[in-house]
């Protein structure tokens, strides 16, 4: 069992920044990561993804904006998130998969736990 808490959401101007992190409760070594968020009125979509093999994966609207990152001996993920724009408002949330050494992936359906989120909001 993996419980998770996000913190580090606020309000920022466009341009900003923010850091994310997650802390997790349990066994999250060797486990796939991940970061998602959710807009108003919109699906919940993958954001960023990291894995047993310290590869990461993001999505296109991010790259080369957002960063994920893991401290196994914190058991904490995060997610640097630089040069935000409106578009990048949303309640963001980590996720964990319940099985190890699986490969990165953006797909909500391969995580199992989830925590309560934090929102982001990012004004023009």
């Amino acid at each position: 069992q993996v419980q998770l808490r996000e913190s580090g959401g606020g309000s920022v101007q466009s341009g900003g920044s923010l850091r994310l992190s997650c802390a997790a409760v349990g066994y999250t070594y060797r486990r796939r990561m991940g970061w998602f968020r959710q807009a108003p009125g919109k699906q919940r979509e993958g954001v960023a993804s990291i894995d047993a093999y310290h590869t990461t994966k993001y999505a296109d609207s991010v790259k080369g904006r957002f960063t994920i990152s893991q401290d196994n001996t914190e058991n904490t993920l995060y997610l640097q998130l630089d040069n935000l724009n409106p578009e990048d408002t949303a309640m963001y949330y980590c996720a964990a998969d319940a099985a190890f050494a699986r490969v990165v992936s953006l797909d909500e359906a391969d995580y199992e736990y989830w925590g309560q989120g934090t929102q982001v909001t990012v004004s023009s």
